[in-house]
């Protein structure tokens, strides 16, 4: 059962809950209820409030839920007084997308991230919410020591792994440092992909480069950074593209942390391509987002350029008047805006074409010489809007 609760003028609220439906069927759930709330405030206690929790309660056992899954997150004592109020487990936006990066993480960096991740987020969870939580041990053949409760005993360990993960990620990270400098040495300009989870990068990224990285319809399909080679016969040179983890609307910050090694990619890249669901009716929140998330890991200065995918699913009546043009991102900053569809290749060439102006430095010359459209096209009601 999907939970979702407006706080006070929350404009970032989604009524529908579409988005942690798709999430909770990333994670191989099925959602068989949803509701919402409205608060001032979250209640310290049961986050809903003792009547809204009643009404969860019963449509819980009115649909056989096995459990309950909130959009916004919980504190400790809040998610554990709701499971003993309503019965069933219950876990929160966080933790949900932990559990998808999980089960979703391939590689040895990846899973290090993702584990340093959970390990920091069950740190905070550790209030008593199990009954052997409760026992003292000591004395001598026990685990812990003289009058250690096994809540101590837990986070004490929880601490040590985390501490051995952060020494392996800064190891990784060092690797990927050398290997940058590497690039760098050999002249190789940098385009990494960026964008919202779910927004085509993966099949953009197999299109351009002629690869078969991991591409599915689903949110957090491909979490581990791959990195390519791409021929740009318009500039005579090669470019190395990288294939980032997608963002998602209340990315757990820990998890921005956690993987810090990854996104340093796009932080050191020369060019950001911001892919862009096209056909998505919340592609200006979206993008937004994405825009929130490179300021917060210091790539908001990169260089970048606007990739509305999924231009082949719009409506006849939708769809762009031309395939490239250029807008005013910010009071003095014009970006190219470039409409595509990775999976027919419409609009590929052109891409191509920005690409390689960029890695021959004449980006900013092509955006002072194209005049502003008169009337920008429009990919959807949402960019109408």
């Amino acid at each position: 059962m999907l939970v979702g609760v407006a706080i006070g003028n929350d404009a970032a609220f989604d009524p529908t809950l579409d988005e942690l439906a798709l999430l909770a069927a990333s994670a191989g759930d099925v959602a068989v209820a949803r509701i919402t709330a409205r608060r001032r405030a979250p209640d310290a206690a049961l986050f809903v409030g003792s009547g809204k929790a009643d009404e969860i309660k019963a449509m819980v056992a009115a649909t056989n839920a096995h459990g309950v899954i909130f959009d916004q997150a919980l504190s400790p004592v809040q998610q554990r007084n709701l499971e003993r109020h309503l019965g069933v487990s219950v876990a929160d936006r966080t933790g949900l997308i932990l559990d998808i990066f999980a089960a979703r993480a391939q590689s040895h960096e990846g899973k290090l991230q993702v584990e340093l991740a959970r390990l920091q987020y069950m740190a905070t969870r550790l209030v008593r919410r199990w009954s052997h939580l409760e026992r003292q041990q000591g004395g001598i053949g026990t685990r812990g020591g003289p009058g250690e409760t096994q809540i101590e005993l837990d986070r004490r360990m929880i601490g040590e792994r985390i501490k051995t993960v952060k020494e392996r990620l800064e190891k990784v990270k060092r690797q990927r440092g050398t290997q940058r400098k590497a690039r760098e040495r050999r002249g190789t300009f940098r385009v990494s992909l960026v964008g919202y989870t779910n927004a085509g990068k993966s099949t953009l990224f197999n299109a351009l480069v002629k690869a078969r990285a991991y591409a599915a319809d689903q949110l957090f399909a491909t979490l581990d950074t791959t990195t390519r080679q791409l021929w740009l016969a318009e500039a005579g040179c090669s470019a190395s593209l990288s294939d980032t983890v997608g963002f998602i609307r209340d990315l757990p910050h820990k998890l921005v942390e956690a993987f810090e090694a990854t996104l340093q990619e796009a932080a050191e890249a020369d060019l950001l391509l911001h892919v862009i669901d096209g056909a998505s009716p919340a592609l200006l929140e979206q993008q937004a987002e994405v825009e929130r998330v490179l300021e917060e890991i210091g790539a908001a200065q990169v260089p970048q350029i606007l990739v509305y995918n999924k231009c082949d699913l719009l409506a006849d009546s939708l769809q762009p008047r031309q395939a490239l043009d250029w807008i005013e991102a910010h009071p003095g900053l014009r970006r190219a805006r470039v409409f595509v569809s990775a999976r027919s290749g419409q609009g590929l060439e052109g891409l191509r074409q920005l690409i390689a102006d960029a890695a021959n430095g004449r980006l900013e010359e092509a955006a002072a010489l194209t005049p502003a459209p008169a009337t920008s096209p429009v990919p959807s009601p949402a960019l109408a809007a």
